[in-house]
């Protein structure tokens, strides 16, 4: 994987060049990723920027201003966090239930914790991780999730077979899982003002 960073007129991009076959767009921490194959000509990835233009402008807007809403809101308090944990510890496993005969597998162990960089995860042992963060969004991410790691029990990877047995089960993911990939930054940026916050009274008392 080669990564290059530049800056195009209109906006900051880093291009990630890898084995794959086609180029996509993805705009990510308010900056644009450009993900394209080792061979492909900075001609047609200039061309696609240019095929694409209004599009990627809207959306680093709109990121930028989920990024200064995230900036406005409460951080999460250490009860708050406690007691979303706990409630997160009744539901999900209980969406998990509903869905696991839906999807046909079995799976072993939940765990719910308080992440900042994961929504879920499932092991080779079948044993599942979820966010409590999850709670905090509409109740169809919180599904979306439960049924992409189940599927996980059927195809350990991400491949074209996987989401179509991730869209029998869910046919409205790509809905929920853009609206996640869209303002879960903003959830996630309130557990990180919790710890910074948590961090500055820490040195306040002189601990």
């Amino acid at each position: 994987m080669k990564k290059q960073t530049r800056t195009d007129a209109s906006f900051d991009l880093q291009i990630i060049r890898s084995s794959r076959k086609t180029i996509s767009l993805q705009i990510k921490d308010g900056r644009l990723l450009v993900r394209a194959p080792l061979r492909a000509k900075q001609a047609e990835i200039d061309a696609l920027l240019d095929k694409h233009r209004a599009w990627i402008e809207k959306q680093l807007r709109a990121a930028q201003q989920r990024s200064v809403a995230a900036a406005q809101m409460e951080p999460l308090t250490d009860d708050a966090i406690r007691a979303l944990t706990e409630q997160a510890k009744a539901l999900i496993p209980e969406r998990v239930r509903h869905y696991a005969p839906l999807v046909g597998v079995s799976y072993g162990r939940i765990t719910v914790r308080c992440q900042r960089t994961r929504w879920g995860s499932c092991s080779a042992r079948g044993n599942l991780s979820f966010n409590c963060l999850l709670l905090l969004a509409p109740s169809e991410v919180l599904d979306s999730v439960v049924v992409h790691e189940l599927c996980h029990r059927k195809e350990m990877n991400h491949s074209p077979r996987f989401y179509a047995e991730v869209l029998r089960v869910f046919p409205e993911y790509r809905k929920w899982n853009r609206w996640l990939k869209e303002n879960g930054g903003m959830l996630m940026q309130r557990l990180r003002q919790a710890a910074e916050s948590h961090e500055t009274n820490t040195k306040g008392c002189g601990l």
